[in-house]
């Protein structure tokens, strides 16, 4: 009895495995391609039909922040995407000679977003136009759609960044960008 149950789990166990190998191999036969969406790294035109920079490239900031102790948050995009977000991605750098800590302010200060350690959820848009402002989008734990995890910034080791907000109208073109402890900057949003 026992013998005949090892041979049909040791069969199980080999249509299993050829399984897995089939599904491994098709997978390698048939390679994807990328469809083209807002975060691909492809050239993009301006409207002076100037390339813009691709990815490994210096990209010319948008705006650029001074905030304490030498800290500095260079925004390189903010850029609207189809499911409804404005995305504001950018360079946390540190212009002293030695590390500078994060100022815990930047999380804001609400419980749920502070709960889950320094991040830059304190960040706001204000649609002075519309009258609106706008905080980080947060997942169902409360976890702020932001660069988390923040701590020391070393001289000279820039932190890429990035904060997720609801997108304004498209009739909004500019917004106040605010972060705690840093000098605010206007956006001009595409």
């Amino acid at each position: 009895m026992n013998v005949r149950y090892a041979r049909k789990g040791l069969a199980s166990l080999a249509v299993a495995s050829v399984a897995l190998l089939a599904v491994g191999c098709g997978a390698e036969e048939k390679p994807k391609t990328a469809k083209p969406n807002a975060t691909t790294a492809a050239p993009q035109t301006t409207q002076g039909g100037e390339n813009q920079p691709t990815a490994g490239e210096p990209v010319e900031a948008l705006a650029t922040l001074k905030g304490q102790k030498g800290l500095e948050l260079s925004i390189t995009s903010a850029e609207r995407d189809a499911g409804g977000f404005l995305t504001v991605k950018g360079r946390l750098s540190n212009s002293g000679d030695s590390g500078s800590a994060v100022p815990a302010q930047v999380s804001g200060n609400e419980t749920e977003v502070v709960k889950h350690g320094t991040s830059l959820g304190g960040a706001t848009l204000v649609d002075s136009v519309g009258k609106k402002r706008y905080y980080v989008l947060r997942d169902t734990d409360g976890r702020p759609l932001t660069t988390a995890g923040l701590g020391v910034v070393s001289a000279g080791d820039p932190i890429e960044v990035f904060m997720q907000f609801p997108a304004p109208p498209a009739s909004t073109t500019e917004v106040s960008f605010q972060l705690p402890t840093f000098e605010p900057a206007t956006l001009k949003l595409s």
